[in-house]
């Protein structure tokens, strides 16, 4: 059974595909791809059809990372096939929550840097980088990265849980 993680943000083009992006690659080198699928969307749908930043692409492909992204937004709707929704700010969270159909639903949500043990837990915002220039992108790349390693050891504890 396949294990479904959903990344948002606002619109779609800057800090979900890049934790997207981030994330899949981390699945995939712990040989996880076949058990964990990966996707991302926004809590609104301004960029809908549109493809990621371009600051977003770049910085992904000077890090090494590939990325086919069309933006889309969430729909409540998927909380049904989803394991794990990941918001990228506190923001993010509180919408998702009030979207969620359920309370289990509801539980399903979590922050992204609340998986980063380095991370000031005062503070687990992705700050969005759209309104300034690259170097607000490369923080977002670092922050992302920095969550993905208890990520996916989350998501590993999940997948050995839904194999026993």
């Amino acid at each position: 059974m396949t294990y479904r993680v959903c990344f948002v943000c606002t619109g779609n083009i800057c800090r979900s595909p890049m934790a997207e992006a981030v994330f899949r690659a981390h699945v995939a080198e712990a040989g996880l791809d076949g058990l964990v699928q990966v996707d991302s969307a926004g809590t609104d749908g301004w960029h809908d059809g549109e493809g990621a930043d371009p600051r977003t692409m770049a910085v992904l492909e000077e890090n090494g990372h590939s990325l086919d992204h069309t933006a889309r937004r969430f729909d409540p709707s998927w909380f049904a096939r989803l394991d794990l929704v990941i918001a990228l700010d506190a923001g993010h969270l509180r919408t998702l929550r009030r979207l969620a159909p359920t309370e289990r639903d509801a539980d399903k949500v979590r922050l992204l840097r609340s998986y980063d043990p380095a991370a000031d837990h005062g503070d687990l915002d992705v700050p969005d980088p759209y309104y300034g220039g690259a170097d607000g992108f490369e923080e977002c790349l670092e922050m992302v990265e920095a969550a993905s390693a208890g990520l996916l050891a989350a998501v590993r504890e999940q997948v050995r849980g839904r194999a026993a």
